[in-house]
């Protein structure tokens, strides 16, 4: 995801330019970091205690010049118009935030309103239109069954609940919000079924072919169709 995020920014933006970004859901704030590290000025907002004390953390372990691009704000999502002006950003990004959201269009709509003319928008969402796929390749056909028709279902690990979202519905959302989807990619096309912890020293021969792989079928049909995540880029009209 992180190189199809750089993708588009190269293309978008002149090369050497320093982009105001905003991480709404930062986590423990990896894409925030690496965006600072490369010379823009970001903005995390998290509502989470604890990835707030994680996010902080790593930022404090920087080097100072990368302390003083990035800020960290303690927030909702929902509630970007309380903390900042509209078209203040040119990058906004929301991954694995909106899962989380029973009603995402206000949150979008927020999103939308924090870009300047011509910024980029980054979604990544569950994907509505491959719900069954996980089950069915783990074998469990009661599961897959069920998901044919879910929109929601309960992660075993947290116990929250997690909806998804369909590519066309999205689509239409962005358009009316004046920021009309630009391009899309599948994330987690093969890799779905793999632990969570799996860290890159336990694959070390297989690592940079698997990230191959994974990078082609994320922007290739059928394949991306059918991939765990959408990766969604907007682009304010």
């Amino acid at each position: 995801m992180a190189r199809q995020l750089d993708e588009q920014i190269v293309g978008r933006f002149p090369v050497g330019r320093r982009l105001r970004v905003l991480d709404v859901g930062m986590g423990r704030g990896s894409q925030a970091l690496r965006l600072a590290r490369a010379g823009h000025s970001v903005t995390g907002l998290e509502r989470d205690p604890e990835m707030l004390r994680a996010a902080r953390a790593a930022l404090a372990r920087e080097p100072e010049g990368i302390r003083e691009r990035m800020r960290v704000i303690e927030g909702d999502g929902r509630d970007t118009g309380v903390h900042f002006l509209p078209g203040g950003f040119d990058v906004v990004l929301c991954h694995g935030v909106l899962m989380y959201v029973a009603e995402p269009d206000p949150l979008v709509a927020g999103l939308a309103r924090m870009l300047a003319p011509g910024g980029l928008l980054s979604l990544l969402v569950r994907n509505g239109d491959a719900s069954a796929m996980r089950s069915g390749l783990c074998g469990d056909w009661a599961g897959a069954l069920t998901a044919f028709d879910a929109t929601c279902h309960v992660d075993e690990e947290s116990g929250l609940e997690i909806r998804a979202d369909r590519l066309k519905k999205l689509t239409a959302t962005l358009a009316g919000l004046g920021a009309p989807l630009h391009t899309w990619y599948g994330v987690r096309v093969f890799t779905d079924t793999a632990a969570d912890d799996t860290r890159a020293s336990d694959v070390p021969d297989d690592l940079a072919t698997l990230l191959a792989v994974e990078e082609r079928a994320g922007r290739t049909d059928p394949y991306r169709g059918v991939a765990s995540l959408l990766h969604l880029c907007g682009v304010r009209g």
